[in-house]
């Protein structure tokens, strides 16, 4: 089955890109930088143990870079933890990210999946607790979720933690979007790793805007975990620029604090206009908002506009009528603005 993201501008070359989620302040010079002298030194092979982005991010989570493990984008790092752990049963969300569900079905995994309804506001409550059953060995969850960018407080996560242990769940929680939340330590699950029963994945991708370099990272305090993750992983899979960009921007705190402060004064603008057009407008507390349209077909109608959003309907448990739409620089989300109004007005 192939799966449709957004982001791609090469079928859409010119369009106004609002179907990926990444930073709209773009990537740091220093990061930048790092990755052009990534380049230069490309002669020589990258450091397949990533011994100094591994340290470097050990540092700055907290944890021994023992618990840490790099990647080709966080992507690559479902499907080794797939491969490496075998599960029989899995529980996911319904809508959720679609490699989840592509990496455990590759393994012959069977997949259950716990509904996020759109009259519950796509929120997921304290009955997940009870989906949580003795026969299956992984579940995933994303915070905030993709596509609906909605927040599960951290007092259900650490239930859901705790059932998990109990029943010998391998809980792997996708924080990639959390970096853009000011009151991040209030739902980040690190600190509960020690404890064992917990993968965490992150990726430089949204917050540095460098999806093309690809590089993600998981922490877990299973060591053993890792190495057979590693033993499964192809060589030398996270390039030197990758490495070297990443290593630079773990230094980039002041940029990441501006970058949350410009999302969220972003967003919330948005969220305001949007909220005079005929839409159904889900919250959100990511860098990108979920909304449904019943009346008009917007993905393409917005094209013909030169503007591009994520149709997603091809999700499970979604259907026609759900989009999902970057948070991106004033001039270009007034661009939107005007594109949509000019739909709608045009009946």
């Amino acid at each position: 089955m192939k799966h449709i993201h957004g982001g791609n501008i090469y079928r859409n070359s010119g369009a106004l890109d609002f179907s990926a989620n990444l930073n709209p302040l773009g990537m740091p010079e220093a990061v930048r930088e790092a990755a052009r002298r990534g380049v230069e030194a490309s002669e020589h092979y990258p450091d397949p143990d990533c011994t100094e982005l591994r340290a470097a991010i050990g540092k700055a989570e907290g944890v021994d870079a023992r618990q840490v493990i790099c990647g080709n984008g966080a992507a690559e790092l479902i499907f080794l933890l797939a491969q490496a752990k075998r599960p029989k049963k899995a529980l996911l969300t319904a809508p959720a990210f679609a490699e989840y569900e592509q990496a455990l079905s590759a393994g012959g995994c069977e997949c259950r999946f716990y509904q996020l309804l759109p009259e519950r506001g796509f929120r997921m409550g304290e009955d997940y607790l009870e989906a949580l059953t003795e026969d299956l060995d992984m579940a995933f969850l994303c915070n905030p979720n993709n596509p609906t960018g909605l927040l599960t407080e951290r007092a259900l996560l650490t239930k859901v933690l705790e059932r998990c242990r109990e029943k010998g769940i391998l809980l792997v929680l996708d924080e990639c979007f959390l970096d853009f939340l000011e009151d991040k330590a209030s739902y980040a699950m690190g600190g509960s790793l020690a404890g064992g029963g917990l993968f965490l994945l992150k990726a430089f991708t949204k917050t540095y805007a460098c999806a093309g370099l690809r590089l993600g990272y998981g922490l877990c305090a299973d060591e053993a975990l890792l190495d057979g993750m590693n033993e499964l992983r192809q060589p030398w899979s996270v390039s030197l620029p990758a490495q070297m960009a990443g290593v630079a921007a773990l230094s980039q705190t002041d940029f990441v604090k501006e970058s949350v402060r410009y999302v969220r004064e972003e967003r919330e603008w948005l969220k305001r206009r949007l909220a005079d057009l005929p839409l159904i407008l889900y919250g959100g507390s990511a860098n990108y908002l979920f909304f449904y349209c019943g009346e008009k077909e917007l993905s393409g109608a917005l094209l013909r506009e030169g503007i591009l959003i994520r149709d997603c309907s091809n999700y499970r448990g979604l259907g026609p009528g759900y989009y999902r739409a970057a948070v991106r620089t004033r001039e270009e989300n007034e661009k939107l603005l005007a594109a949509l109004e000019k739909i709608f007005e045009e009946g």
